[in-house]
Order: C-alpha cells, then sequence, then structure tokens
C-alpha cells in the first residue's frame, strides 16, 4: 500500500499532549484505511480494510 501522497488526518480522540499524548493519524486510500503513530509516522503503518476499521472503531465507541 502506497501511502507517500495520503492525506493523513488526526484522530478527533487524539490528546495530544506532549510525548505521552494520544496521536494515531488515518488515511483512506483505495478501500483501506491506514493507521500511524503521528509522532513517529515513519516508524510504520497498520492497514485494514474499510469494513474492519468500521468494526474496530464501533467496538471501541461501545
Amino acid at each position: 500500500m502506497d501511502l507517500t501522497n495520503a492525506s493523513w488526518r488526526k484522530s478527533s480522540h487524539s490528546s495530544g499532549e506532549g510525548a505521552n499524548g494520544d496521536c494515531v493519524e488515518i488515511a483512506f486510500v483505495s478501500g483501506l484505511v491506514g493507521v500511524r503513530d503521528s509522532k513517529a509516522p515513519t516508524a510504520g503503518t497498520l492497514a485494514v480494510s474499510a469494513k474492519a476499521w468500521r468494526h474496530l472503531v464501533a467496538t471501541c465507541q461501545g
């Protein structure tokens, strides 16, 4: 999955409070969702299907 030109956006649930803040970014590309740590964007990216992402979000919102 090439995310070179992806448009990343920070989660509305990210606190952004210093080095210990929760900083998750996501990008939607070709039916997949890329997820990365905004504090270390080159450390790696997790890619999941849009269906899996919706399930994860729904489960976390409980």
